[in-house]
């Protein structure tokens, strides 16, 4: 399972605010969230692998778009770097939430790990 070796290393960049799916009311920025929006099946005509796949949409929130695009390049390339070695799943994406005048920086990674 590589969620918890993707947050603890998250938890570097973000220290006590990792959150999955949604962070609580009221959490100041920054923050990141994340969620499985996929992943690629691990069975073939052979039979499965010992190997699973889970595509993670990271979500990072600041105060400013520089601040957010800033830390979502920086969590890229964490998650990118040896030994997590994530695979980007296209470019990161600009995304403003009204209600609370937050930047978020938005970007998926492909991820491989052993049962």
């Amino acid at each position: 399972m590589i969620e918890p070796t993707v947050v603890a290393a998250l938890e570097t960049l973000f220290p006590g605010a990792v959150y999955p799916d949604v962070a609580p009311q009221g959490t100041t920025h920054p923050f990141v969230t994340y969620q499985q929006v996929g992943g690629v099946p691990s069975n073939t005509l052979c039979g499965n692998t010992d190997k699973q796949n889970a595509r993670l949409q990271f979500t990072v929130w600041a105060d400013t778009r520089p601040q957010a695009n800033t830390l979502m390049r920086q969590a890229e390339k964490l998650l990118t770097d040896p030994p997590i070695r994530g695979v980007s799943q296209g470019g990161l994406a600009a995304i403003f939430d009204a209600p609370t005048k937050a930047y978020g920086a938005r970007q998926d990674l492909s991820f491989w790990a052993a049962d």
